[in-house]
């Protein structure tokens, strides 16, 4: 593994949500595909928010994009209309052109998991549609956002 690449996990950027009528189906719990719209929106607050960098400036001026290029989830335990839960990201691995996150949705007194996705995004030009390296500013942000890593 490069110095440029890590793989400790870094510190969990949380959001509380609540399960709303339209993530669930005729059952009264959370369709599947809506855990992937909730945990897409964890991911833009993460870069807005957690590390600092304008998600929206990234993919609409700097043209940056961040495309899904695996997804693996697991489904523990039901949410409901109303539930409040957390949803968790913590990066894997940060490599040159690719990072691997782990997103959860938990019940945050509990802790108990309801699911699970490990995710692979890779840094892309939005006009060659090919990877590129991660953006210097995003690479320090993550960095200094996992001072575990720092070393790595």
């Amino acid at each position: 593994m490069s110095a440029s690449e890590m793989e400790a996990p870094q510190a969990e950027f949380r959001r509380a949500r609540m399960i709303r009528f339209s993530d669930c189906d005729p059952a009264g719990i959370v369709f599947y595909p809506q855990y992937f719209v909730m945990l897409n929106g964890l991911v833009e607050d993460w870069v807005s928010e957690g590390l600092g960098i304008d998600y929206h400036a990234l993919i609409s001026e700097r043209r940056i994009g961040l495309p899904t290029v695996r997804l693996e989830a697991d489904f523990r335990a039901v949410s409901r209309m109303g539930d409040q839960v957390a949803l968790g990201l913590s990066v894997e691995r940060l490599g040159s052109r690719s990072m691997s996150l782990v997103l959860r949705c938990f019940e945050p007194a509990s802790g108990e998991l309801r699911m699970q996705v490990k995710q692979v995004l890779v840094t892309t030009s939005l006009e060659s549609h090919r990877a590129v390296e991660i953006p210097q500013d995003l690479r320090a942000a993550i960095l200094r956002a996992s001072p575990s890593s720092a070393a790595a």
